[in-house]
């Protein structure tokens, strides 16, 4: 079936030229027992994006974030004050295509991952960043569809990759069917084809199974996917099941994908306990790098970077320490939204 919105592009996220928005943590989130820790990965975060893209950084309160990157003050930055729930602006910030080659912003609801959180903040930030001016395009309203950022993954050649498990969510939008969610994505992000993994989870993830935890496009009809190789480790079933899922995927083409494995991280607990979904597939490609979360496993994260290199030749691989940041359950994608450069006031 053939999107009704033909003049629009879902461009894949290495093609735009980019900007990236980051929330500020601050005390008021789940970040205020380790507010410490979790800066110095925001500054970390700011230090590697700066120095190829301007950094949009919102916070409620905007002093703060000023301080602790003062020394980057030669750097482009963009700081927007705005009250937020969270730091994950993936699955809050905007979403854009291109439509007779003027970017688009498409505002969807976030529901705090189907009603897990509050949102009542997050989800109003795209609009009144437009409002504010720090976003020059238009918005287009599509609070009546629950979909987060982190959910899907365009290859720019109109096809989406996204999973049932969370798309298909009841507390997202359960009252519609599988066809009806690919209708509405198709008309309104410009996609020709919705491709669905039906396995594949990540312990301790919130989410329910965003797409950007387990399965990327890269160039060439590349698709990156995170393996389980032991059989006793708790993933092994479900990603060998998501890996027979993506096998079955074909290109606009008709050919297979080239399917690369990306390493699974060694075991990351929180303080309970728990198993924290550390993912190399949760990276960062722009038209000029791709940041990748690295996880103080020395191998693992060096045969990340060399498999990440392999799907992206022509890009610098920078490795950002996300241990902090896994603690709260998500990574370096979740964290980020890439933003047409064109659309900012600098």
């Amino acid at each position: 079936m053939n999107n009704k919105n033909n003049t629009r592009v879902f461009p894949a996220e290495w093609e735009t030229d980019a900007a990236i928005m980051i929330a500020w943590p601050h005390e008021e989130t789940d970040w205020a027992p380790m507010l410490a820790d979790v800066e110095e990965t925001y500054t970390a975060m700011a230090e590697a994006f700066s120095r190829y893209h301007t950094v949009v950084i919102v916070a409620p309160d905007i002093s703060k974030p000023k301080k602790a990157l003062s020394h980057l003050s030669d750097r482009k930055i963009l700081f927007v004050q705005t009250s937020t729930n969270d730091t994950w602006t993936r699955d809050y910030g905007p979403i854009t295509v291109s439509t007779d080659n003027h970017p688009l912003l498409l505002d969807f609801c976030f529901n705090g991952w189907g009603l897990k959180f509050a949102a009542n903040h997050d989800n109003l930030v795209t609009s009144k960043l437009v409002a504010a001016g720090a976003f020059r395009a238009d918005r287009e309203n599509h609070l009546g569809f629950v979909m987060e950022g982190g959910s899907i993954d365009s290859n720019g050649k109109g096809s989406l990759l996204t999973t049932s498990e969370c798309l298909m969510s009841p507390n997202r939008n359960g009252d519609l069917s599988r066809e009806q969610v690919e209708d509405y994505l198709m008309d309104s992000l410009g996609v020709n084809r919705v491709l669905w993994l039906d396995h594949g989870y990540l312990a301790g993830d919130d989410t329910d199974s965003h797409v950007d935890t387990l399965a990327r496009f890269a160039p060439n009809d590349i698709i990156l996917h995170v393996a389980a190789f032991d059989p006793s480790d708790e993933h092994f079933e479900a990603l060998t099941a998501m890996a027979e899922d993506l096998r079955n995927l074909t290109t606009e083409s008709g050919s297979p994908f080239n399917l690369v494995a990306l390493p699974l991280p060694e075991a990351i607990y929180d303080e309970d306990g728990q198993r924290l979904p550390a993912t190399y597939a949760n990276f960062l490609a722009t038209n000029k790098a791709v940041f990748m979360p690295a996880y103080r496993q020395p191998n693992n994260d060096r045969l990340a970077a060399q498999i990440l290199k392999i799907a992206f030749p022509e890009h610098e691989i920078i490795a950002v320490d996300c241990y902090h940041l896994i603690r709260q359950h998500g990574s370096l994608h979740c964290a980020t939204m890439q933003i047409p450069q064109q659309i900012l006031p600098i």
